[in-house]
């Protein structure tokens, strides 16, 4: 079997099982594995720019945030459908990732996430300042009448997990792809060695710019899904905990993986749901287990997979 057939044969096969979980998981366990779907799609968003592009962005929340006001905006105060507002939550993530790339791409290294760093407190402070439409800190809810989809309700816990389940899907698949063809290896030859992958000729900032639009967009698109399925839009989610969570689950799962920023919010989300059921430092739990992981897993836990038994894992 060739390496891009087991790609797809692993890919097919996470989605399968997935899908059969959405029918045997409790109600509980549904929802926060929607949760999780929408959060790793963010991730896969970020590992996009960071694992496989090597710019480490400080300010990625603010991606996530555009497409969440931009789509639960028009939900909430023009009363547009589903599937428009989430073409408008993308529409707002990519034209805001496009400006920032321009500017940021004009610096290096910390330089770009301190301006990155920079691009997301403005915009964390703007949702504020626009309290009056955004809800400030409070933020606002989406009614439930206007979150569906053909007749079927997004409230509903099976209807949306597969919902989730879907934009999980159409991320992991294009990212799967992209880190295929030309452009995906050249976005990786520049993470290792820009100089050379200058000198071979190609158009190195063509590429970042290319890398950050797509990488805001798909965070946008997981913004505007979170808002949608979740019913609620908030200033927390532009914060600066929310730029810092992604670098933390690709870290975790396994930076220039596929399916590692999956296994990273997994893994920490049911980190914090089980030791917060041990006792209220719950954080004091999660912060050992992750200096462990950093000290005897530096690859993260898919990265380990793959250089440790499995090397074929895209």
């Amino acid at each position: 079997m060739t390496l891009d057939a087991r790609s797809v044969t692993l890919h097919l096969g996470l989605l399968a099982v997935l899908v059969v979980l959405g029918f045997v998981l409790p109600t509980y366990h549904q929802g926060n594995l929607a949760r999780i779907l929408v959060l790793a799609t963010y991730t896969i968003g970020y590992n996009v720019l960071f694992g496989y592009t090597g710019l480490l962005s400080l300010g990625h929340a603010m991606f996530f945030a555009a497409g969440m006001y931009g789509c639960g905006l028009v939900m909430h105060l023009g009363g547009w459908p589903v599937l428009p507002a989430l073409l408008m939550g993308l529409v707002c993530a990519a034209a805001l990732s496009a400006v920032v790339a321009l500017l940021a791409l004009r610096t290096i290294g910390v330089a770009f996430m301190i301006v990155t760093l920079m691009f997301a407190q403005a915009v964390y402070l703007t949702v504020l300042y626009l309290g009056a439409w955004t809800g400030g800190d409070e933020g606002f809810v989406i009614a439930q009448a206007s979150r569906q989809i053909a007749g079927f309700a997004l409230t509903d816990p099976l209807t949306r997990y597969f919902a989730a389940l879907m934009i999980f899907a159409v991320a992991l698949l294009i990212t799967a792809r992209m880190m295929q063809m030309p452009f995906g290896r050249v976005l990786i030859g520049v993470r290792e060695n820009e100089e050379r992958t200058q000198m071979l000729g190609y158009d190195v900032f063509r590429h970042k710019l290319l890398a950050v639009i797509i990488s805001g967009t798909i965070a946008g698109g997981a913004g505007a899904a979170y808002a949608i399925l979740f019913g609620y839009v908030g200033a927390t989610f532009a914060s600066v905990q929310y730029s810092i969570f992604p670098l933390l689950w690709v870290l975790l799962g396994g930076m220039g993986t596929t399916i590692g920023p999956l296994i990273g919010v997994a893994f920490m989300f049911y980190l914090i749901d089980y030791a917060s059921g041990l006792t209220n430092a719950y954080m004091l739990i999660a912060g050992a287990v992750l200096v462990l992981l950093t000290l005897f897993a530096r690859a993260g836990i898919v990265g380990e997979i793959r250089n440790r038994w499995v090397p074929w894992l895209p």
